[in-house]
């Protein structure tokens, strides 16, 4: 298994989970809760692989990722119900912050295999990293939360794509760049929240 694999599936499960938190949240039913949690982990590479032209997409040639999603549903519902004490906006905060990084890096990775120019390269990036997210509040009739929270959350992405790429044309460990990356974009998407630093809105 290659890492840049690796990392696509830990994305995915912690996709999955921010969406199985905010489907409970609202109160969904298990059908709600799979539906969620599918396109809260499937959306950005889903949209990645129709911009990039690649067929099939990532999880139609991997079913064993939608299965996993479907147990996990199954196994998430009454577990999430018992802990719903602690289920609150900051567990889907660091479960978000940790997929932005794990995606946005899986995104910019596979647009270089696929011989991208660079920039596209780091927007795919940034779309990978953040449309799953955007679709799961949207189905959950919210206003997506990378437009409502005034923090930078897509500007995270697209700096740490940059630095992968920074890293990779300057010769760095392509396992170092790959890990390095994702742990930036997800600290400085903490550490806009914690410090609640906020974008000029109108």
């Amino acid at each position: 298994m290659s890492l840049i694999t690796l990392i696509e599936i830990m994305a995915i499960l912690v996709g999955a989970f921010s969406g199985f938190i905010e489907a409970r949240r609202k109160r969904m039913d298990l059908v709600g809760v799979f539906t969620v949690a599918f396109i809260t982990a499937f959306g950005g590479g889903t949209l990645r692989d129709i911009l990039l032209d690649r067929r099939p997409l990532f999880w139609v040639t991997h079913q064993e990722y939608a299965i996993l999603i479907f147990v996990l549903a199954l196994m998430a519902a009454p577990l999430i119900r018992t802990l719903r004490q602690i289920v609150s906006e900051r567990l889907i905060v660091v479960a978000d912050a940790v997929g932005l990084g794990l995606f946005s890096i899986a995104g910019v990775a596979s647009a270089l295999e696929a011989h991208m120019p660079i920039f596209i390269a780091s927007m795919m990036g940034v779309i990978t990293g953040i449309f799953g997210g955007v679709l799961r509040d949207i189905v959950c009739n919210e206003v997506p939360m990378v437009f409502r929270d005034g923090k930078p959350y897509a500007i995270c992405a697209f700096i740490g794509s940059w630095m992968y790429l920074l890293m990779k044309k300057f010769g760095a460990d392509p396992d170092l760049a790959l890990w390095t990356s994702a742990t930036v974009i997800s600290g400085l998407r903490l550490l806009t929240w914690k410090f609640d630093m906020r974008m000029g809105r109108s």
